[in-house]
């Protein structure tokens, strides 16, 4: 389901008038793409603050109403003041919802807990936590799981192993990335090494 967003048109741009829109305790913003002029509006401070904590902001679809009519667009960037933390910009990209985006979602480990590989004492590198998929922005999911649950000490989860909903595929050079390794010795291997390391004549 699309965010819906009501803006305004900025008739004068620049720092001043920036300033100015925050005094306001509204948000500039502008909303770029799709080969049009890029527009700069205006945002409520308290309807866009209400929307920041929302989980995988940046997969979702805006309708942003100005006088102008209706944009579809998806959030590229929010930016903050470096010591209130207030949003102080925020960047839109206009889309055609026909066609499929690509976007990063976060990766998310389960079932650590009850690992085959963590019980016998193996160590989770979870090395890369965002995965580039391309969909629709209708079928684009919030974050993708990796179920550690049968996974013993050396397996890998590559991108290509990654389970994808329906409609979506991985980006450009995700499926080779390892995103979570299970490392260490097994334990009769560390057992057979550490027996071989006691017979072992000392070293004169």
């Amino acid at each position: 389901m699309a965010i819906e967003l009501n803006a305004e048109i900025r008739n004068v741009a620049g720092k001043g008038a920036a300033r100015a829109i925050r005094k306001n305790k509204n948000i500039p913003a502008v909303v770029y793409g799709e080969k049009k002029e890029p527009v700069a509006i205006e945002l409520s401070g308290r309807d866009f603050g209400m929307l920041v904590n929302v989980p995988s902001l940046r997969t979702k679809l805006f309708h942003i109403t100005t006088k102008n009519g209706k944009e579809d667009a998806m959030l590229m960037d929010i930016q903050y003041h470096p010591v209130t933390d207030r949003v102080i910009h925020v960047d839109f990209k206009r889309i055609d919802v026909k066609k499929p985006v690509c976007v990063e979602v976060p990766v998310e480990i389960i079932n650590t807990e009850t690992s085959k590989g963590l019980k016998l004492g193996g160590v989770l590198n979870f090395a890369v936590r965002k995965v580039a998929l391309v969909a629709l922005v209708d079928k684009l999911p919030e974050k993708i799981t990796i179920d550690l649950q049968d996974l013993t000490i050396g397996d890998s989860v590559h991108g290509s192993d990654l389970v994808l909903p329906e409609g979506v595929s991985l980006g450009l050079h995700q499926a080779e990335l390892a995103f979570a390794t299970i490392g260490g010795k097994m334990p009769e291997e560390a057992d057979a090494k550490a027996a071989a390391a006691a017979a072992a004549p000392a070293k004169k």
